[in-house]
């Protein structure tokens, strides 16, 4: 009877044991990569990777976004790079805090030496906002960028576009109260203060009424918050936007799973040719 609760016990530990092996073994490979990657173009590499991670053990999904914590960590590997080696900066984020945001796209911009960004799937809101003040964006044909217009929070009744807050005011209403007021009066500053920051980042990127231009387009409410900005668009836009991702960059995102749940998607993930090009 005691080995069989020796047994159950050994057990019980190696299944906490074994998630933290696999978590290691997959930093390590990260690491690998990374640094692989940084001989190979002679940079500095830095990913800004946000997946739906699990919470201890509860397996309860929490979504990840840009907060102080990226921005002080960033900053760090900033200031710990020499001002003439490049700065590569992999993005995959639907957005998050504008402070945090803006920390990092000014500190990028600073950076002498050159910077690129790598979107293989998206850098929503802030993400966009970090991938403009590198010197080259390289995108996947596919991946996509998005507005950066700000997003106003209450605690009772969620989040707002700043622009459709705009929008309300100028309806007639008798029984509007404070708050709305209140909210009216941060919208307008944040759009403001939103504005000003793109142009900054553009300003020196092409010409100064190209930049206003742009600036306006992506801060005052055109689209919604998720609307998709492709390589093309962005490309319109004057962006310095290129497509074709190292391979390397897809080899890495791999190395950042979601957590272990049933697949949605499937398939045999080996390269497929056509019949005549196989022969």
């Amino acid at each position: 009877m005691d080995s069989f609760f020796n047994l159950i016990f050994f057990i019980i530990i190696l299944s906490f044991l074994i998630p933290i092996i696999q978590r290691r073994m997959m930093l390590g490979r990260r690491l690998r990569l990374i640094s692989q990657l940084e001989k190979k173009h002679g940079s500095r590499l830095i990913t800004l990777i946000h997946r739906q991670e699990a919470l201890n053990l509860l397996g309860i999904p929490l979504v990840k976004y840009i907060d102080i914590d990226d921005s002080e960590q960033i900053l760090r590997a900033i200031r710990l790079t020499d001002e003439e080696v490049p700065i590569d900066i992999l993005l995959h984020t639907p957005g998050g805090l504008v402070l945090a945001s803006e920390q990092i796209a000014f500190a990028l911009l600073r950076h002498k030496a050159k910077v690129t960004a790598y979107i293989p799937h998206y850098a929503m809101s802030g993400g966009t906002l970090v991938a403009m003040a590198a010197d080259e964006i390289i995108m996947d044909h596919d991946a996509v960028l998005g507005p950066v217009d700000p997003q106003i929070g209450d605690p009772l009744r969620g989040s707002y576009p700043a622009a459709s807050v705009l929008a309300a005011l100028k309806q007639k209403n008798p029984n509007r109260d404070d708050t709305t007021l209140v909210l009216g009066n941060i919208a307008e500053k944040a759009i403001t203060q939103m504005t000003e920051t793109v142009f900054l980042l553009l300003k020196d990127k092409m010409n100064e009424t190209e930049a206003k231009k742009v600036s306006a387009l992506l801060t005052t409410g055109k689209w919604t918050h998720d609307y998709a900005i492709s390589p093309e668009q962005a490309i319109e836009f004057g962006l310095n936007v290129k497509t074709g991702l190292p391979v390397e960059i897809y080899e890495l995102m791999d190395l950042y799973p979601q957590p272990q749940k049933r697949p949605s998607v499937e398939y045999i993930p080996t390269p497929h040719f056509p019949r005549e090009k196989r022969r």
